[in-house]
């Protein structure tokens, strides 16, 4: 049988095991809002890096764009007329690429969605449009203009 002290002594472990069980839930909920928020945070960090891309992209297509048309007047004594043609051209194909690679995760929606604002998709969309329909107009003039 058992006696006094031992079933005292159980008594007491099981209310040590319903604390420490209280202490795991507490810890393991607090585990869990940790886990959310690194969550969110990451999610976040990725938005911002897709919008330092978005402005390397148009960096990249504007720089293009620029040299396309300079291509034109700087290679003129380099080049026959249809080198500098080309050249251009390639370089103002390259920028109406670059605008429209700029937009292309606008495509996707991010997993978790991130706590801070997008740019909105219309006013990427209508940006980039203007920007292609420029290059467009600069490839034009590249082989129209003498």
């Amino acid at each position: 049988m058992a006696s006094d002290t031992d079933k005292r002594t159980a008594q007491v472990e099981r209310q040590e095991i319903k604390k420490a069980t209280g202490h795991i839930k507490e810890a393991s909920g607090q585990i869990a809002a940790s886990t959310d928020r690194a969550t969110q945070l990451a999610a976040d960090r990725t938005m911002f890096a897709a919008e330092r891309t978005y402005a390397a992209w148009v960096r990249t297509g504007l720089a293009s764009l620029a040299s396309g048309v300079a291509a034109k007047v700087a290679l003129k004594e380099a080049l026959p007329d249809l080198g500098t043609r080309l050249a251009g051209s390639v370089l103002v194909l390259f920028s109406a690429f670059c605008f429209g690679a700029a937009i292309w995760r606008q495509l996707f929606k991010p997993l978790p969605p991130p706590d801070v604002d997008r740019i909105p998709g219309f006013v990427l969309y209508a940006v980039n449009g203007a920007l292609a329909v420029v290059a467009l107009f600069a490839l034009f003039s590249i082989w129209i203009s003498r």
